[in-house]
């Protein structure tokens, strides 16, 4: 077998983040992302979101992820979570400002 062939036994990343996804492992979701899967890294932003998990979604979004940061917002204006928004808006994020000023206006 040639160094660079891959291993026919051993699962590529695709089917890992599938498995992961499947059973709802955020834990390896997030390994996948930390070691370049763009993939990986967009399923763990749907994950995070669906299961509610604003610590993930927050290191996401302080990592740069934009998709984590509209998650987090939308997460935040559903349970109406001004302190979240607020700290999103103090580091320049617009739309969590518009939506903060919403919130508070009501």
């Amino acid at each position: 077998m040639h160094p660079t062939s891959p291993d026919p036994n051993r699962p590529d990343t695709d089917e890992l983040v599938q498995l992961a996804v499947e059973q709802g492992d955020v834990k390896e979701l997030r390994r996948l992302a930390e070691a370049g899967s763009s993939d990986a890294a967009d399923e763990l932003v749907q994950l995070a979101g669906e299961q509610g998990n604003l610590q993930e979604l927050r290191r996401l979004s302080d990592g740069g992820n934009a998709t984590a940061t509209d998650e987090l917002i939308q997460l935040a204006v559903e349970q109406d979570d001004l302190d979240e928004l607020r700290r999103l808006a103090d580091r320049g994020n617009t739309t969590a400002a518009e939506q903060l000023a919403e919130l508070s206006g009501e």
